[in-house]
């Protein structure tokens, strides 16, 4: 194949040598003739030199002749001067003399007005001729400067031809030697070649024989185990699990992505273009604040302040089809239901414009009916008007469509699989008709707000509400496009992608065997990671059985353990009434000791304040202290020590404090122990239940194994059924055609005898005779 290549490369080359050949032999030829019609016209130009040459001498003997004649015509002037005066005095004589020169005057005269007209008509002669002579030269001397340059283009030419052959010659001379260089490498790789298609057809007879006998053993072996082939019926194999391509789930899942971005800023601008037009309907053009809009503005309002609730829902839609889309999932029109849902949210948002269309084309031709409309502003609204129309028009041909799209997952005669591209294709048209529409609105609304804005009554909130809904417009040409570019840039991939389905079959039947293909996806899905979970550690047999008996002695002593925990219940029970019990008697003792302080403090008046007021500080101390300890039951403190002049009150409030100290410590202490106790026994319980918990799921796992054996027991059973009945039919056919071949062989034995009796008798004959 490549000496095929380089041999036709070769010729190519050759023919394209051989017509620049020709060419440069025509170039030359013409430079030639060039070169040849240069020397005539030097040629003639060097004659037109002679010529012009031979004029200019006549010339000057013309002009010196007219000098000669111009000073004989002086000197007659000066002789005929003198002969008047003469003629004066000899009148006789003179009359005889005058006739003399009357008649040589007359001579002088004819000659020298002759020789006048013969020195003009030289002189014209002489002016045409130099004229002409010059146009000549001006004409040769241009027609040599451009033969001269077309002389210098030609020897350009050739020498650039020249040049450019003998590069072509080397270049092919290399080619050349590469050529033969790679035919010889070619020849010695044709070699190896031959060498090893032999051992590749002994291979190939290797493998042909090897594939043959497993072909064989595989037909055995799919006859005698496969019930049906499922491939071969489009209903069976639609159900079959395509094989997971996590490329084109990643890809579709990031092309979704990018539409619910777009449909995203697409709808926020739909809302703010709803919005800011109900603003304008409100200022425009009649201010709401100033007096009352008509009842058709009214009308329109109202509508348009419900869009939030027909374009919301195509955002909600795009997002549950993005979320649909999954790495696990298969992403064909049969699967995708949740486009069904999208579809719905934007009939109803067509609804919506369709509803709010007459009302808007009513607004704008009241707009146009108004006194300061102008007649461009009055254009400028039946644009607008028309573009509304074709608006609502392109979103009715793209609901059309992707109603379409979203059949096959709910209809499965809805839409053929040989129209999937068609529709695709036509809603990439759709979007780019959007997109344009989108382009006349934004430029006819940006003409209308420049001539509002030239209006004497346009209000300071007007231009601020025309800016809005002028971005607004923008920002929807945008996303118009970038969905439309985005739509073109991927059409070909969803062309592409409906083929991802079941191996050797058109693909799913309706979505009912979608929807069946996905749950049999997630339960081989579940399988496989089921498989791949890795091994436990085993425990050695030793320590088993020691955790078995333990398991054993647990689950024996867990009635008692449970008797345990009911005992410990009842007495955190009990502790916690005695605990409320002391609380209650520590408040008694509380109010009693402030009785008795009151009192002691009625008895001490008549002592010093400042006795009093320490008396006071330390039984406040001592009922803060009582406090606390009842609380918190911490650390007693040291006693205070008063030096006050009633020693039995002191040491009836130390004794009742001690003993009350006292008997908290001793509380608390038991209440820790009961609280140390719980816990022990609520971990007691807690790892029980879970021994428990473990034993029942141990206990299910081997039901289902047990479950599970027993199926296979009688699976095999029946198997071992089929086979001996298989061999007893084979046995009994088998002993059949030993009796017939038994019975063959007898009578072969019975004419074999017969044989030998006849052979004996016709021996006996002949011997007898």
């Amino acid at each position: 194949m490549a000496s095929a290549e380089l041999q036709g490369k070769y010729q190519k080359l050759a023919q394209e040598y051989s017509k620049l050949r020709a060419q440069n032999q025509v170039l030359k030829k013409g430079v030639v003739d060039e070169q040849a019609n240069s020397a005539a016209l030097k040629e003639q130009v060097k004659m037109k030199d002679q010529s012009l040459r031979k004029l200019q001498q006549e010339m000057d003997s013309l002009t010196f002749r007219n000098l000669q004649l111009a000073k004989r015509v002086e000197l007659l002037q000066d002789e005929l001067a003198l002969s008047e005066p003469r003629g004066k005095k000899n009148k006789k004589s003179g009359e005889s003399s005058s006739q003399l020169s009357q008649e040589q005057k007359s001579v002088f005269d004819e000659d020298l007005q002759k020789k006048i007209e013969e020195n003009e008509r030289l002189h014209i002669q002489f002016f045409e001729a130099d004229e002409q002579h010059k146009h000549v030269e001006a004409e040769l001397r241009s027609r040599l400067s451009t033969l001269e340059t077309e002389a210098a283009q030609h020897q350009a030419v050739v020498d650039g031809l020249t040049r450019k052959y003998m590069e072509t010659i080397e270049k092919l001379q290399s080619d050349k030697a590469k050529l033969e260089v790679k035919s010889q490498t070619l020849e010695k790789e044709a070699k190896e070649c031959r060498l090893r298609t032999e051992e590749c057809q002994s291979q190939l007879k290797n493998l042909h024989e090897d594939l043959s006998s497993r072909l064989e053993e595989s037909l055995l072996i799919i006859n005698e185990k496969v019930p049906f082939n499922d491939t071969k019926y489009s209903q069976y194999n639609a159900l079959n699990v395509p094989v997971h391509n996590r490329r084109h789930q990643l890809k579709m899942r990031d092309i979704a992505g990018q539409a619910l971005a777009f449909v995203q800023d697409l709808v926020k601008a739909l809302l703010n273009f709803h919005t800011y037009t109900e603003q304008r309907i409100q200022i425009f053009p009649i201010d709401s604040a100033i007096d009352t809009i008509s009842p058709l503005n009214q009308k329109f309002s109202q509508y348009l302040h419900e869009n939030a609730s027909y374009v919301r829902p195509l955002e909600e839609g795009m997002l549950h089809l993005f979320e649909s889309i999954t790495e696990d999932t298969v992403t064909v029109l049969e699967t995708t239901v949740k486009l069904k849902t999208f579809s719905e949210h934007l009939t109803s948002y067509i609804c919506f414009l369709r509803k709010i269309l007459p009302y808007q084309l009513k607004s704008l031709e009241e707009e146009c009916e108004a006194s300061l409309c102008t007649s461009a502003l009055r254009a400028r609204n039946l644009e607008l008007s028309q573009d509304m129309k074709k608006m609502t028009a392109v979103f009715e041909k793209l609901q059309t469509y992707i109603a379409l799209l979203a059949l096959p997952s709910t209809e499965p005669d809805g839409l053929l699989r040989t129209n999937y591209s068609s529709v695709l294709t036509n809603v990439g048209a759709a979007l780019h008709g959007f997109h344009d529409v989108m382009k006349d609105i934004s430029k006819h609304y940006s003409q209308k707000a420049t001539i509002e804005l030239e209006l004497p009554t346009t209000t300071q909130k007007l231009i601020t509400t025309n800016d809005c809904i002028l971005s607004s417009v923008v920002a929807l040409t945008n996303g118009a496009g970038k969905i439309a570019s985005f739509f073109s840039n991927n059409v070909d991939y969803f062309i592409a992608s409906l083929s991802y389905g079941p191996k050797t079959g058109s693909g799913f039947i309706s979505p009912l065997s979608a929807e069946c293909m996905l749950q049999y996806k997630k339960k081989a899905a579940a399988y496989m990671k089921a498989l791949r979970k890795p091994l436990l550690e085993s425990v050695p047999y030793e320590e088993a059985l020691a955790n078995r008996r333990v398991l054993l002695s647990s689950t024996e002593s867990r009635e008692g353990l449970a008797q345990q925990v009911q005992q410990s219940l009842e007495k955190i029970s009990k502790l916690e009434q005695e605990k409320e019990h002391w609380m209650l008697e520590a408040q008694l003792a509380k109010i009693k000791l402030e009785k008795e302080n009151q009192r002691i403090a009625d008895k001490l008046k008549s002592t010093s304040s400042g006795q009093v007021v320490g008396v006071a500080q330390e039984r406040a101390a001592v009922v803060t202290a009582v406090g606390q300890e009842e609380a918190a039951a911490k650390a007693v403190p040291e006693p205070v020590h008063s030096t006050s002049e009633a020693p039995d009150v002191e040491s009836r409030e130390d004794l009742i404090r001690n003993h009350y100290m006292a008997r908290i410590v001793e509380l608390t202490s038991q209440l820790q122990l009961a609280d140390s106790k719980s816990v022990h026994f609520y971990a007691e319980c807690r790892a029980l239940s879970k021994r428990l918990a473990l034993a029942e799921k141990s206990k299910e796992a081997l039901t289902e194994e047990m479950k599970v054996a027993s199926q296979n027991i009688s699976r095999l059973q029946d198997e071992l059924t089929t086979t001996k009945r298989s061999y007893e039919d084979q046995l009994s056919m088998m002993s059949d055609h030993l009796c017939s071949m038994n019975e063959t062989l007898s009578k072969q034995r019975e004419e074999i005898d017969t044989l030998k009796m006849s052979s004996k008798g016709n021996s006996k004959k002949n011997k007898s005779r």
